[in-house]
């Protein structure tokens, strides 16, 4: 019995709770100001592969090597390692 009621409240508070943000979301889309901003998508960095394994890695996380050939990203001081033993 008292789990019936429980389920039934929140039932009731679930469906009130949508009722409410669907007539709210229709009041700020049919405003002719809009409160909130519209984000500008965030930029992406671009990936580097580890020359010794192969996986991509974000340059500005990765370990790296610079040398007369250019810089060199790695994922691990494993792949690091192994790069400089070559």
């Amino acid at each position: 019995m008292i789990a019936r009621v429980l389920l039934w409240g929140v039932l009731i508070v679930l469906v009130l709770r949508a009722i409410f943000r669907f007539f709210g979301g229709l009041i700020e889309g049919g405003s002719s100001q809009s409160t909130s901003k519209p984000r500008s998508p965030d930029r992406g960095e671009m990936m580097s592969r580890d020359p010794v394994c192969g996986t991509f890695v974000v340059p500005s996380k990765a370990l790296s090597i610079r040398d007369p050939r250019g810089t060199h990203y790695f994922c691990s001081e494993k792949c690091r390692d192994a790069f400089l033993a070559r």
